[in-house]
């Protein structure tokens, strides 16, 4: 089922590489799990309702801290009626819940006891909190500009934290030397275990509106959450239950906007792209590792890049708040790039709020 994407190579029936160790290549599945609606076990909590598609051996344990269910509210907003899908009410704050209880289900079926990720806070924190609901021992390596609260929060789960100086791509490079001398590096950017339980805001958006939406709107900084609605959504088409794939809409601060200047400006594009600072933490990757299929996912949708100025981050966070709506800077992107495309893009329009607000602090 999982392959690798260079020499084909099928992933190992023992250990956890995190790539191809024949190749160096990105680990990916051959043929996405299917959705079955049929077979969704209402029983079960969250969206482990939709195990059947998640491809986990049956002898993987359910790690599950009470993940997706999460709300689908309506709101106007530049006049129109659009749908906002509250990712930040996940147990640990983030939309990364989903992914990371299948990855660590995945990486405990196969008897990990310690493993190492890289975060610029949400993904850190979402692995330490399964981690100790798995009781892996985990050590979180995240640059020194980390919100002090996601840091705090990876603290309080129990996990070791890594302060790494100087960009996002520093603390990605320190977690591959830890993976070079033997640590299990269980990583939301590589592995491709989450991408089935990200694929579940599809099936609830489904469930929510009997269809699928118009237009999809979402922070991208590594993609995974947009390429797992995306191949969510393709697999209820696939299942003949929806007619469309929305169209998808990866919002990015112009600070760091890789995939947005690739869209626009082709490769002499990403000459231009820096890890300058910026509030949208979270979306602060240089150097997307599945990229290019990010890229394709939404070409194919039929959507679209969107940049988003520093000046505007607060002010859309504000207007979020407004409603109701209480999101860190990373997610607050999402209401500028809802300005920018609100007159072109198919409706209904679902906008994901994929962090909460009490994740930051300006002090």
């Amino acid at each position: 089922m999982i392959a690798c994407t260079n020499c084909q190579r099928p992933y190992p029936e023992k250990g956890v590489p995190y790539q191809c160790p024949k190749c160096g290549g990105l680990w990916d599945y051959r043929i996405f799990p299917l959705f079955d609606p049929a077979r969704v076990e209402e029983k079960l909590p969250g969206i482990w309702r939709y195990r059947h598609a998640f491809s986990l051996p049956e002898d993987a344990p359910m790690i599950s801290l009470g993940e997706g269910n999460t709300p689908l509210i309506w709101s106007e907003a530049f006049n129109r009626h659009i749908g906002f899908k509250l990712e930040y009410q996940n147990p640990s704050g983030s939309f990364k819940d989903r992914g990371t209880a299948v990855l660590v289900s995945f990486i405990r079926g196969r008897k990990v006891k310690s493993a190492v990720e890289d975060s610029s806070g949400n993904a850190g924190a979402s692995f330490a909190a399964y981690a100790a609901r798995a009781s892996i021992k985990a050590r979180v390596y995240v640059p020194d500009s980390a919100s002090g609260p996601k840091r705090n929060q990876i603290e309080a789960y129990g996990a070791e934290v890594i302060g790494v100086p100087g960009p996002r791509s520093n603390a990605a490079e320190a977690v591959r030397q830890a993976a070079l001398k033997g640590e299990i590096y269980a990583s939301h950017a590589y592995l491709p275990f989450n991408l089935p339980g990200y694929a579940t805001a599809a099936y609830e958006l489904w469930e929510q509106l009997n269809d699928a939406p118009g237009t999809v709107i979402l922070p991208a900084g590594q993609g995974g959450l947009l390429l797992g609605i995306s191949r969510g959504f393709t697999t209820l088409k696939q299942s003949g239950l929806i007619n469309r794939v929305p169209a998808l809409v990866a919002v990015q601060a112009r600070a760091c906007a890789p995939l947005w200047a690739l869209a626009n400006y082709g490769t002499q594009g990403l000459a231009s792209v820096s890890e300058a600072p910026t509030l949208a933490e979270g979306v602060k990757v240089k150097y997307p590792v599945r990229g290019d299929i990010v890229m394709r996912a939404v070409v194919d949708s039929g959507g679209t890049f969107v940049a988003v100025d520093e000046k505007e981050i607060l002010p859309g966070r504000d207007q979020l708040s407004g409603r109701g709506f209480y999101v860190e800077p990373t997610s607050a992107i999402v209401w500028n790039a809802l300005s920018q495309v609100v007159e072109r893009m198919p409706e209904p329009i679902v906008v994901m709020l994929t962090g909460s607000g009490l994740k930051y602090s300006n002090s």
